[in-house]
């Protein structure tokens, strides 16, 4: 009974809307470009008093960025101490809180060892019949639209995030990838949506290069850790999972995990989710020092590509922890001392450069050409997509800084800042 009263209410439910606005952290094409529909009359002034729709106060924390559709915003949160784990549904229109659902309880979690992380940073993924949420190794599952209530879960995938998880999933065709960079095992796997059972796990084929004298891996592993969130593109008529891990790139077949090229670097702690322009993928190679290189994709691109499928390679004042946006042939990218940068796609030559000021973890947002950098600082700043020149088209503050990227819908823009969530229109 319970099953039918779950497919009737499905039913019911997904009829009402087809179109989701915003379904994953990087909008409906994973790119973090607004669609012209939803960026009609979008925002370029705001302040705390000024074009705010609703605001609505968070308990707890996280950075998962806001996912909508079916006239709802879904997004995870914890305690600060790990020890609970929760997901929001709010409605779009009036900013009501419909669930506040207590999802995971963890006696021991892991300390994050760090103060930028949450236990609850990875974001979810929407469809018409499931919200998909996703805390690393604390658990995964399928919930109903409707009800927030859960479908399937899964708590049996363990690694040791050891700094927290980061790395979102992501969904082809019938199954749901997950990324699990740890300490003490890395590996990708998929599960069949319907049922959660596992489709196939793929273990990186990384050398880390990190052994000390005794045969074990550095600073317990911590070396090893990458929070990125996949790309998904299609080859030679067959669609690839593009991850990059701590010391190397890989593309894998989204239908059965095989791995089917790589690519060394010298980073760890990749963040960035890769872009794809033309028949080439760009990819940012992580911490400290990273790289941003174009990697060329066809059918020759099988095995060890370092020496010959990197189209450029930029070695300096690269992003790090947000993700570069690509549109109409140029890459925009946020350091995380607040520096931006557009490079030509296709070259990999720098076009412009400026200061936008501020840090930055939270990745931008493409609306009417104009960029939406949020730092920690509380500012949003506009920065035209123009080629020829850096230019700063408007400057608003917040009152509490952010490092959830942004989301957009029918019109508006939603920000969540440490404490807060903002629907902000100009109407």
């Amino acid at each position: 009974m319970r099953c039918l009263l779950i497919i009737l209410c499905l039913s019911s439910f997904t009829s009402a809307e087809e179109r989701l606005p915003w379904p994953d952290r990087g909008g409906p094409d994973t790119n973090g470009i607004v669609p012209e529909q939803d960026a009609q009359g979008f925002p370029v002034e705001w302040s705390e008093e000024k074009h705010i729709t609703w605001k609505i106060p968070l308990e707890g924390e996280g950075h998962s960025t806001p996912v909508i559709g079916h006239g709802r915003i879904w997004f995870t949160a914890a305690t600060k101490d790990g020890k609970q784990q929760f997901v929001y549904c709010i409605e779009e229109e009036s900013g009501k809180i419909l669930h506040h659902e207590l999802l995971y309880e963890n006696a021991e979690p892991e300390i994050l060892g760090n103060k930028v992380n949450t236990y609850a940073s990875p974001s979810c993924v929407l469809e018409a019949d499931a919200v998909y949420v996703h805390f690393g190794s604390y658990g995964t599952a399928k919930l109903n639209p409707a009800t927030a209530e859960k479908i399937w879960e899964r708590k049996d995938i363990k690694c040791r995030h050891f700094r927290g998880p980061g790395s979102s999933p992501i969904i082809f065709q019938n199954l749901l990838i997950l990324t699990f960079d740890g300490i003490d095992q890395q590996f990708l796997m998929a599960l069949n949506k319907q049922t959660g059972e596992t489709v196939w796990r793929t273990e990186r084929s990384t050398d880390y290069g990190d052994l000390d004298e005794n045969g074990e891996p550095k600073q317990e592993g911590d070396l090893r850790k990458a929070y990125g969130t996949p790309g998904l593109v299609e080859v030679n008529g067959r669609t690839q999972v593009v991850s990059v891990g701590s010391r190397a790139a890989f593309g894998y077949d989204a239908l059965t995990g095989e791995e089917l090229w790589t690519i060394t670097h010298d980073d760890y702690n990749a963040a960035a989710r890769p872009s794809f322009f033309e028949n080439h993928v760009i990819i940012n190679t992580g911490a400290g020092g990273a790289n941003m290189l174009s990697v060329k994709l066809d059918e020759t691109t099988r095995g060890n590509v370092d020496t010959t499928h990197i189209t450029w390679n930029r070695e300096r004042g690269n992003s790090r922890l947000s993700t570069p946006v690509l549109y109409k042939g140029s890459v925009y990218m946020i350091a995380d001392n607040g520096v931006a940068t557009c490079l030509d796609a296709k070259t990999g030559e720098e076009l412009w450069t400026g200061r936008v000021g501020g840090t930055f973890v939270a990745s931008a947002i493409i609306a009417n050409d104009l960029l939406y950098y949020c730092n920690e600082e509380g500012e949003t700043t506009l920065v035209s997509t123009e080629r020829d020149a850096f230019k700063v088209v408007h400057k608003n503050v917040l009152a509490e800084g952010m490092r959830a990227s942004p989301a957009a819908a029918n019109g508006a823009l939603y920000l969540r800042t440490f404490g807060h969530l903002y629907k902000i229109q100009s109407k």
